[in-house]
């Protein structure tokens, strides 16, 4: 694993999503909270190229992990 830390605002960038603060911020509290039993990757509010990105990094533990987990753990 990489020990680059990429920040939220980095993470929606990646995704071709808004990424200042009040988007990030927006974009949190219109989707959340994620049903505890769907994986991150697995919600439907991605598009295929979004959902290969994030499963990609959560299982292969890359780059972009540490800033996935905080997502996920603000999504869920």
């Amino acid at each position: 694993m990489s020990h680059a830390h990429h920040s939220l605002e980095d993470l929606f960038a990646q995704l071709g999503l808004r990424n200042d603060p009040e988007s990030v911020e927006q974009f949190i509290a219109q989707h959340r909270p994620l049903p505890n039993e769907v994986a991150l990757y697995r919600a439907t509010i991605w598009s295929p190229s979004q959902r290969a990105f994030l499963k990609e990094e959560i299982i292969g533990d890359g780059e972009w992990a540490l800033a996935i987990d905080e997502l996920n753990r603000r999504l869920h």
